[in-house]
């Protein structure tokens, strides 16, 4: 039995109205779509003023995967005002290619100074179970010495995984020099990450 398609005018005008409350569910119901029809809907999305509603479309274009969502997510990533759009955003390019969107999301995590930002980054890195080792490392090496302790920890995560995966010396050594580190969560991060 097919089931009825979804009127793409409504969904346009749900996606538009500036209602989050209509908008959101319209977005979500894209899931359903093709990527052809989904991601003109999706970057719409992206245009609109409620950072929910581009943080949504953000995590759509990640699953419709086209050339033009790409484009939107690094200009998302890079220039949207709210810290949640620009972590959905980063999220999402890691989610088409991790290979690609590793020079950028990198660049990503120097740049952007905001946390939460920073922690989507580590985060969707360190659930790619075939990155390569020494990204990780340079990712790492550059969130202990983030000023917020959340960040910290993220990195000393990814140390710890670096030790127990590879045997890696130098993660290990940067996590002995976190055991003096001033925030707890921390050092209790850097000591589960040597038990290794």
């Amino acid at each position: 039995m097919n089931t009825p398609s979804p009127d793409l005018a409504a969904l346009r005008e749900a996606i538009a109205s500036g209602d989050p409350s209509r908008a959101m569910p319209a977005l979500a119901g894209l899931r359903q779509m093709p990527v052809e029809e989904a991601v003109p809907l999706l970057l719409l999305g992206l245009e609109q003023e409620v950072f929910m509603v581009r943080s949504l479309s953000c995590a759509g274009l990640g699953v419709k995967q086209s050339e033009a969502g790409w484009q939107a997510l690094v200009g998302a990533a890079q220039h949207d005002e709210d810290a949640n759009v620009r972590a959905e955003a980063a999220n999402s390019l890691v989610s088409h290619s991790l290979e690609r969107a590793w020079p950028l999301v990198l660049q990503l995590f120097a740049a952007d100074r905001q946390w939460l930002v920073r922690c989507s980054i580590l985060s969707a890195l360190a659930e790619q179970a075939e990155i390569n080792p020494a990204w990780l490392l340079e990712l790492a090496s550059l969130a202990i010495t983030d000023a917020d302790g959340t960040v910290r920890v993220g990195g000393a995560e990814i140390l710890g995984r670096l030790v127990r995966e590879h045997g890696d010396g130098e993660a290990r050594a940067l996590l002995l020099q976190l055991q003096t580190d001033a925030d707890h969560r921390v050092v209790a991060a850097a000591f589960n990450g040597l038990q290794a």
